[in-house]
């Protein structure tokens, strides 16, 4: 029997709420639905859904921190679709700073959202086409981190557990198993996201930026990421299978 897809849904607005649920259950997806952040958290307590829905212009604590939040917790896997009121280049930026998958400004057709919604669903659960993945369950180890590709935990030297967005962890595992080479953005983008990218796309540049501050890595003198102009970017640290996670 296919798993029914679980989507929770943050808005204030009770009529964007609702329509998006009805819409979604039409589709044969389990919907569940909050107005604020108080909201979210008692419904994450009965459990994590597949993906959040999350309006960044909410009352009290908006989205970006509710973002923030879960990527700094246990639910910092679970993709995040962020809903922005208008379609402003710095609205974008924030949410996907903060650690959104996917966004889409308001006003929206419900049936775009979907499309979003299955997109990201599709990006998490899968690895991306052409990626050379190591062969079962495995730990890597770079520098002074290890990852944990079953857990997806990133461990640094003392062993401490450093949280990944679901977003975070693929851009890893696409420079883990392609080090020392060239990567373009619009590979990176296609490999992480399975879309191209547009000439004003910074998507791939945020979560790098991103990425570097899980890894502690100074963009000026990198350890690990470097970006070589006009080209992409490059891992250029050595990468061995240290053990079995299983």
């Amino acid at each position: 029997m296919d798993k029914i897809d679980h989507v929770l849904i943050v808005d204030d607005d009770r009529g964007i709420r609702e329509l998006v649920g009805t819409y979604l259950e039409k589709q044969g997806m389990r919907v569940s639905l909050a107005a604020n952040g108080r909201e979210m958290r008692a419904r994450l307590d009965s459990g994590a859904p597949d993906l959040i829905v999350l309006d960044l212009m909410l009352p009290g604590e908006d989205g970006l921190t509710l973002c923030r939040e879960l990527r700094a917790g246990k639910f910092h896997a679970v993709p995040v679709v962020m809903l922005t009121a208008r379609d402003e280049e710095a609205d974008r930026i924030l949410g996907l700073e903060m650690g959104a998958d996917d966004y889409l400004p308001k006003p929206f057709a419900v049936r775009e959202l979907l499309a979003r919604v299955r997109s990201v669903l599709r990006r998490t659960r899968m690895l991306p086409p052409g990626m050379q993945i190591t062969e079962g369950a495995q730990i890597l180890a770079f520098g002074d981190w290890r990852l944990d590709t079953t857990a997806r935990h990133l461990l640094d030297g003392d062993g401490t557990m450093v949280a990944l967005s679901g977003a975070e962890y693929r851009l890893l595992r696409v420079f883990l198993d392609h080090p020392q080479r060239v990567l373009t953005r619009d590979q990176l983008l296609n490999l992480t996201q399975r879309r191209q990218a547009d000439p004003f796309d910074r998507s791939i540049d945020l979560l790098v930026s991103r990425l570097r501050q899980r890894l502690r890595d100074v963009a000026r003198e990198p350890r690990y990421i470097k970006t070589l102009r006009s080209e992409g970017y490059v891992f250029s640290a050595s990468v061995a299978v240290v053990g079995d996670a299983r």
